[in-house]
């Protein structure tokens, strides 16, 4: 079913079904992209994009149109995901969990090691980021997103937003820089 996003959603807020259905397989792929960069876990990340558009749907009668229908939902996202960062325990170790399997082209042992350690440190440092820095450097640096649309996604404005990209690149930059 062709169509733009603001036309599906208000067909979809009229309970048009199959125009919901176009929605979610037009946006589930970024969606899910940008929840797995947020919580570094693809099961969670699922369960986030699906607990976001369950809540779109009974939320659609409210959706005015006043930002883009992507917007709208990547905004639901991110707050699904800070909700469900704020709550984690404290997670294993990375130093206890095995390492996989090397793949069958041949790298050299130092350097696969070397490009392990460098991602096991980029993780680390984008975890120790607060929620709030670590979406928006996401959104920014993953998601290419501009800083205005960054903003509207998250609730804040364009300077804060700019902001938060700053210092969470300046303090993933001192991490990678006292890392080597």
């Amino acid at each position: 079913m062709p169509g733009d996003d603001g036309l599906l959603a208000v067909r979809a807020a009229e309970g048009d079904e199959d125009a919901f259905e176009v929605l979610v397989r037009r946006h589930a792929p970024g969606l899910l992209r940008l929840a797995a960069s947020m919580l570094g876990s693809p099961s969670e990340a699922e369960d986030a994009v699906q607990e976001a558009f369950v809540s779109a749907w009974r939320r659609l009668p409210e959706f005015r149109g006043q930002s883009a229908f992507t917007t709208w939902m990547h905004r639901i996202v991110v707050n699904r995901c800070l909700n469900m960062l704020r709550s984690r325990r404290p997670v294993t170790d990375l130093d206890s969990v095995p390492e996989p399997e090397a793949p069958d082209h041949v790298v050299s042992p130092a350097r696969a090691a070397e490009s392990h350690a460098a991602a096991a440190a980029l993780g680390r440092s984008l975890a120790e980021l607060s929620p709030e820095q670590r979406v928006c450097w996401v959104l920014r640096e993953l998601e290419g997103q501009s800083y205005e649309t960054i903003a509207e996604t998250v609730g804040v404005s364009p300077e804060a937003a700019r902001g938060r990209v700053f210092r969470a690149r300046r303090s993933l930059t001192e991490a990678m820089t006292a890392w080597r």
